[in-house]
């Protein structure tokens, strides 16, 4: 274990070792009874904010935790991460070719200001996702749209150019989120910055941005997923606040400044299981990775030899000990092992760590060591910058990833941003490498969003541009029968493996914390959020 790993487990369990005890310490004297959870709100803490809440322009999870509470879809999921229930469409069929899907909407649904949602509403959401103009970062989600038409008031038909395998599995997602034309035409590009109208159990009230968001319930909302148990919310108001330091985190919770957090810090997560006041819950059915990817198309990002050396040389690992704590889950593949589609042959391909033989294989490319250890090739530095999120877990592997890469005579510079710049920097070409974390429910999913070449700049940040790649995921995509789908998207994965554009890194777990007055929490994980609906959540004081 490297150095810096020994020292931040030292420094982290000095940490563990009073946090159960007095972590409200933590705060500043008097903070504690100043913010104290309002009465009748739910008070959710966060670790970073969005930049903007506006379902068809953000890939961010952050904003996921806002717009489920703030708007529907025509389909919802289960507990499961697999199973379609009905959303604000109480009913669909499929044609046999796959490319119509008839949505029957439910009735009586209305927008946070009294207006009735109808299929117009439908027709006007999906076109503005899907337009080039609103420059949607995953419209692929969509599908290949020939048309959405309104039938009539309560009746969508959703016609594709070719099948889409996927297409339910997506429209659950907050990217297809219902909005309302009036609102958005109204605040142009500040829809989902000053403001939004949607038609989901809570209503936007107020956002002061990288501190919190205020939500009041939608008092006509009563047609809540069917996995819950109350259809409509049982809270008057939530607080969605963010407080990026973990320590902060767990002192608000036990000291009731707050009520519900899925942004718990790993290493807390035993001496939590023992507060008897506290409520720990884990969603096992979780998908959401860990990664650093490659601009292949830069210099010495451009190397295969280097990207291949460079995951030979990380520590999974001792990363996973040190920086998670072990809660998390190494990840060997460029998918869950759990997920739709995964392929063993392509995980068995992965390279091993061994910083020796990376060493090796670098000096057969040449790259020889340069004054200051530091590779040379050419008069080319084996040296890149790495852009990411300003976050806890990001800091930890990356200065770790830096110095496992130091040891085989490559450079790492590390530039992590706030939040609310980082997704404007991710969307440039002024880095080499950038950490990211992502959650999906297929491997189509995933590499749907990262790999084709029309999703350049972003959020195919690798700047991968292969036509067997974009064919194969589009076989997968319209595949009208599983063992197809699965074929066409193992082999992508296959493809990838061999190129090293990614290093995969941790596959996180999804818990949530609850203080002693909440009652009903339940993770879900859509999307990486563990709330989604929140429909039964209740406070008992």
């Amino acid at each position: 274990m490297s150095g810096f790993l020994k020292a931040g487990r030292r420094r982290t369990a000095a940490l563990l070792g009073g946090t159960m005890l007095s972590l409200a310490g933590l705060l500043p004297a008097g903070q504690a009874a100043a913010q104290m959870a309002p009465k009748g709100a739910l008070v959710v803490l966060r670790e970073i904010d969005a930049d903007r809440y506006d379902p068809h322009r953000t890939t961010a999870t952050a904003a996921g935790e806002a717009l489920f509470l703030l708007t529907d879809t025509l389909v919802s999921m289960d507990w499961d991460q697999k199973t379609i229930r009905p959303g604000l469409a109480e009913s669909w069929t499929v044609s046999e070719d796959g490319k119509l899907y008839t949505f029957k909407l439910k009735q009586g649904v209305k927008f946070c200001d009294g207006k009735p949602f109808t299929a117009k509403d439908v027709v006007y959401s999906i076109n503005r996702w899907i337009d080039p103009a609103t420059r949607s970062p995953v419209k692929w989600r969509a599908g290949p749209v020939k048309e959405i038409r309104a039938v009539d008031d309560h009746t969508v038909e959703y016609e594709l150019k070719e099948p889409y395998s996927e297409l339910l599995l997506q429209l659950a997602q907050y990217f297809a989120g219902m909005v309302d034309q009036a609102t958005v035409e109204k605040l142009g590009d500040n829809f989902g910055v000053q403001g939004f109208n949607g038609v989901g159990p809570y209503c936007w009230a107020s956002w002061t941005p990288r501190q919190e968001m205020v939500l009041t319930k939608n008092p006509a909302y009563n047609w809540g997923p069917p996995i819950y148990k109350n259809p409509s919310p049982q809270l008057d108001r939530i607080i969605l606040r963010v407080i990026p330091e973990a320590n902060t985190r767990l002192a608000a919770i036990q000291s009731g400044q707050g009520d519900v957090t899925q942004w718990i810090p790993y290493f807390a997560l035993d001496g939590l299981k023992r507060i008897p006041n506290l409520k720990l819950v884990q969603q096992p059915n979780y998908f959401y990775d860990n990664f650093m990817g490659f601009k292949v198309d830069k210099p010495v990002m451009n190397d295969p030899v280097i990207r291949e050396a460079i995951n030979m040389a990380v520590d999974k690992a001792a990363i996973n000990k040190a920086v998670w704590f072990n809660a998390g889950e190494v990840a060997d593949s460029y998918i869950n092992p759990n997920a739709l589609d995964y392929s063993a042959k392509a995980a068995s391909e992965m390279p091993e760590y061994s910083p020796d033989k990376a060493r090796k294989l670098l000096d057969d490319a040449g790259w020889k060591p340069g004054s200051d250890g530091v590779r040379e090739k050419d008069g080319q530095r084996a040296s890149f910058l790495l852009y990411g999120i300003q976050q806890t877990y990001n800091n930890g592997m990356m200065q770790a990833v830096q110095a496992d890469l130091r040891r085989i005579g490559i450079e790492m510079r590390i530039q992590l941003w706030d939040a609310t710049v980082a997704w404007g920097k991710l969307a440039t070409q002024e880095f080499d490498a950038f950490v990211m974390s992502y959650p999906y429910a297929s491997a189509t999913d995933a590499l749907s969003l990262y790999f084709p070449s029309g999703n350049r700049p972003t959020p195919n940040r690798m700047n991968w541009n292969n036509p067997e790649t974009d064919r194969l995921i589009s076989d997968a995509k319209t595949a009208l029968e599983p063992a197809a789908r699965a074929e066409a998207i193992g082999k992508v994965q296959e493809q990838l493996t061999q190129a090293y554009p990614w290093v995969p890194l941790i596959r996180q777990p999804l818990w949530v914390v609850s203080g002693p007055r909440v009652e009903g929490v339940r993770p879900h994980g859509i999307y990486g959020v563990a709330l989604y609906k929140g429909l039964d959540i209740r406070l008992t004081r």
